[in-house]
């Protein structure tokens, strides 16, 4: 879950404009980067003569960073390139899968949004009979990993994938609930 307070240490290269945005007045590179930790998209200038490659992890911390000059802004999903979105799900996809313990622990302690509705209910192909089946085994014992999930879960589909299409929802805006993502809030100017 996502806190007010910590910042995104490492990102993810969703797409590298050398020459900037086409519609943009300055000509400086541009880099669209994914937060490995809370998916923050973010825009960012990297350091001089550095070429980024898309996939490539970089330090984005407080420290002095190697490859990365300023982070200029939080942006939207919509504020995204055409690369930057076609390359997100599968980004998206190995964060989820590189830190699998992680959303496993999803899987083991959430709990009710309200009287009527789980957190666990959010994710795409959870429906009431998965969710019944979840809770029961999670309270036999704590899931250790997706293979153990799938195989104790028949039902349920692939996890990694559920986790990976929920967290793309909240990045695109406009849920009731986050599980992963903090919210952005367009301010107006």
């Amino acid at each position: 879950m996502y806190t007010e307070t910590k910042k995104e240490e490492y990102a993810v290269v969703l797409d590298f404009l050398l020459s900037g945005k086409s519609f943009s007045g300055k000509s400086e590179p541009i880099a669209q980067l994914v937060g490995e930790e809370f998916f923050t998209l973010l825009e960012a200038i990297p350091k001089q003569n550095v070429i980024l490659k898309t996939g490539e992890r970089v330090y984005i911390g407080k420290n002095e960073r190697d490859k990365i000059a300023l982070i200029k802004q939080r942006i939207g999903y919509n504020d995204l390139t055409q690369t930057a979105k076609s390359e997100l799900p599968n980004i998206i996809m190995q964060i989820v899968k590189s830190e699998e313990q992680r959303f496993v622990n999803i899987f083991n302690t959430a709990g009710p949004l309200n009287i009527r509705e789980h957190s666990l209910s959010l994710l795409p192909g959870i429906g009431k009979k998965h969710l019944d089946t979840i809770l029961k085994q999670r309270s036999e014992k704590k899931f250790e990993s997706f293979k153990d999930i799938l195989e104790r879960c028949e039902l349920v589909q692939d996890p990694a994938k559920m986790v990976a299409e929920r967290i793309i929802k909240e990045l695109q805006g406009n849920e009731r609930f986050y599980l992963f993502v903090k919210p952005l809030i367009k301010r107006e100017q």
